[in-house]
């Protein structure tokens, strides 16, 4: 039997984050708390969590004031907001022996289009792009919310040209030169292992060339500093900057840097930092601790997550990431979602 009050309370969500607005932060405040209200009656693993924190929902009257789930629950639990079949389940892609998360995600469109949405917030229209896609490790495997994304784009595309590739670079390196010999607007997705794999056999001046890297190295090459792996891309396509994309498994909304190392605000992620000893308690702006993200397209699953990074928030909304909580750390913040009986 379906609960009429759940399918109203859900369509008023959906409405109310239709109309959100860059520029509205009352607007988006106000979205949130009524967002957490929904989600702590509908979601029983958020409820649980929040109840085993202490946490009474009446007293959640401002963004600030609301706890944020372990990325960890994501692993253990079906985090759900309400009962429904998934579309899709999108899984984390892990390493040997790190147990994955999965998301699921009651539906797909709403996750392409929202990724649509905030892609026009940084650029121009997916139509208007050719979008090429190194991604191996994604295509490899099943359930990657990244590869459902950049098909969209890809569909979406006004340019025949666009695709994915495999291991297939010289397919790829010929596409590149197509595109600039022909002046079409070009976008590269890339992992940075599979782009070092790339330019280690073939280099192009494509100054016009948006490349955009995500993830890391996935074990196939060792780690480096961000802004090292930035310029030996830069030095090989002779291009000014490299973009890079923040996105995740737990996460339907995705940022963007513009060539530097902060991922600037949009409309749909609230990017906060706090303690590492007291995850309730926000870091002050500028100063590290983990990043605490409020995904407002986040309606059927759970919008508030404390991640596994480490990162600073600025007075402008924008963010950066300083690494991975060690081991340790990582325990102390998940010690309560142990508590909750999936």
């Amino acid at each position: 039997m379906t609960d009429t009050s759940f399918v109203q309370n859900r369509n008023q969500i959906y409405k109310e984050f239709s109309a959100l607005q860059a520029d509205n932060q009352v607007h988006q405040a106000k979205y949130l708390v009524q967002l957490f209200q929904f989600q702590y009656k509908y979601n029983n693993i958020y409820q649980q969590y929040c109840k085993n924190l202490g946490i009474n929902s009446v007293y959640i009257d401002k963004p600030d004031k609301i706890p944020y789930l372990p990325i960890s629950a994501f692993k253990h639990c079906e985090v759900k907001t309400g009962i429904f079949n998934a579309e899709e389940v999108f899984v984390s892609s892990g390493t040997t022996g790190i147990t994955k998360s999965f998301h699921h995600v009651r539906n797909i469109n709403h996750y392409v289009e929202t990724a649509t949405n905030i892609w026009k917030q940084y650029f121009n229209p997916t139509t208007e792009y050719c979008f090429l896609a190194l991604l191996p490790g994604y295509l490899d495997r099943e359930g990657s919310s990244l590869i459902s994304m950049v098909h969209h784009f890809i569909h979406a595309s006004h340019y025949s040209e666009s695709g994915f590739y495999l291991r297939n670079h010289d397919d790829l390196y010929i596409k590149l030169i197509h595109c600039k010999k022909n002046n079409i607007p070009t976008v590269l997705f890339g992992v940075p292992y599979a782009l070092l794999d790339f330019i280690e056999h073939f280099e192009i001046s494509f100054p016009e060339l948006i490349i955009i890297e995500t993830g890391g190295m996935k074990g196939k090459r060792a780690e480096m500093p961000k802004q090292k792996l930035h310029d030996i891309i830069s030095k090989h396509f002779k291009v000014q900057k490299i973009y890079s994309e923040y996105g995740m498994t737990e996460l339907l909304s995705q940022a963007y840097t513009q060539g530097a190392d902060l991922f600037l605000p949009n409309v749909n992620m609230r990017v906060t930092t706090h303690q590492i000893n007291d995850p309730l308690t926000i870091e002050k702006t500028g100063k590290s601790g983990i990043l605490c993200i409020a995904d407002t397209a986040n309606i059927d699953s759970c919008a508030f997550i404390q991640t596994e990074d480490m990162g600073r928030v600025y007075a402008d909304g924008s963010f950066d990431i300083l690494g991975r909580l060690e081991q340790s750390d990582i325990r102390g913040c998940n010690l309560l979602i142990e508590e909750i009986d999936p």
